[in-house]
């Protein structure tokens, strides 16, 4: 009987490898703080002055955010299986309503909004909730757009977002560390077409992006990518990329940060061969959501600038990240970068009690920022 059991026992296992791959070997999943959401330390965080920063709602491990024209405000969750919808219907600048739109899915981390729908993606399929805006209180089943992306979970949750040009882009992350991989759909950012026809590789050479956007102006696409790990505590550098067309590569899993040799990798094709980061965001800081400012509340300053979430490390001796960053861009270039928000961290001590995830600017211009670790997302405005 132990023996059946036991036989039993294995083939179901061996069943779960097939279905699904083996268990992800990267970032370890991190526990949410122990610290109320309600009485989240928040007169920490440091803001240039005239910022303030309240909470927004509560989601648990909130992650990315997409909104519609109505004012509702999407968010994908990276390790449960629901995807919710937020709003605020009184105008205390507080969401006040909430709803589960979908559940039962496997990290559905990226959401997008497009003519009326909701996109979700999964680690190997996208879905969409059709007509969503009027059926908040009794969701569709979510369609099957597409359903043949790659099922390995290490790097497998997706950002997503519709282009200018109409199209939803998806990444495929690296399926390890670092590897080489002969199909040319890992380590890279496809797009396809709304009704998921179309496929094609856009960017190659990326390592694992969870955040990209388009310049305001020249609809350039922008993205984060997230370095690799076990080369030291600051090498690399996590990096910013632009992308303005299709076909470029961006280095991995030859060269990162646009001159640094992989120890593996390197002697196979040069750094020259590829495309440099147009700013290095730092070592193991974990870059995600990014977002121009294109509104009007915050100074004039700050107009089509570029936000910047670094989650922070999870590998690193001294914790790096937590924080927000400003990248100041001129002309496609960057000109430079500095720390917007911080105070997640506690530098001193090395405690954590949140981790920036996504931004999003607001029609009224305040601007979003989502968090995975304290379960909540934030709103940070200005006022003379």
């Amino acid at each position: 009987m132990t023996i059946l059991k036991c036989s039993t026992l294995a083939v179901w296992i061996l069943i779960f490898i097939v279905a699904f791959g083996m268990p992800a070997a990267g970032p370890p999943v991190e526990t949410p703080s122990p610290v109320s959401q309600k009485s989240l330390p928040l007169e920490k965080i440091k803001l240039p002055p005239g910022f303030k920063i309240e909470i927004y709602a509560e989601v648990e491990n909130a992650r990315s955010l997409a909104l519609s024209p109505s004012g509702v405000v999407y968010v994908g969750n990276r390790d449960g299986n629901k995807v919710y919808a937020i709003k605020d219907t009184n105008g205390d600048k507080k969401a006040d309503k909430k709803w589960v739109v979908a559940s039962g899915l496997r990290m559905p981390n990226g959401v997008a909004f497009h003519n009326g729908d909701l996109y979700i993606a999964e680690v190997s399929r996208i879905t969409r909730l059709r007509g969503i805006e009027a059926k908040l209180d009794n969701p569709p089943k979510p369609e099957v757009v597409v359903e043949d992306y790659p099922r390995e979970t290490h790097h497998g949750w997706k950002y997503i977002a519709f282009g200018p040009d109409g199209y939803l882009y998806v990444p495929v992350g690296a399926p390890c560390n670092i590897c080489e991989s002969k199909d040319e759909i890992y380590a890279s950012i496809t797009r396809i077409k709304p009704d998921g026809t179309g496929r094609e590789v856009y960017a190659r050479g990326v390592r694992n992006t969870v955040g990209f956007t388009w310049h305001p102006e020249t609809k350039e696409l922008w993205f984060t990518d997230n370095g690799r790990d076990m080369m030291g505590d600051d090498i690399p550098n996590c990096e910013l990329n632009v992308a303005p067309r299709a076909g470029m590569h961006f280095g991995y899993p030859y060269c990162h940060e646009g001159s640094v040799k992989d120890p593996e990798f390197g002697g196979k094709r040069p750094c020259s061969e590829f495309e440099a980061p147009v700013a290095k965001l730092g070592p193991h800081v974990a870059p995600l959501g990014l977002k121009f400012y294109a509104a009007k509340m915050f100074p004039e300053q700050y107009r089509n600038q570029l936000f910047v979430a670094r989650h922070g490390s999870w590998n690193r001796s001294k914790k790096s990240g937590y924080d927000i960053v400003l990248v100041n861009v001129s002309n496609s270039k960057v000109t430079g970068q500095k720390v917007f928000a911080s105070g997640w961290l506690d530098d001193a001590s090395q405690e954590v009690w949140g981790r920036p995830v996504d931004v999003l600017v607001m029609p009224d211009g305040a601007l979003l920022v989502s968090d995975d670790y304290a379960g909540v997302i934030y709103r940070i405005s200005h006022s003379e």
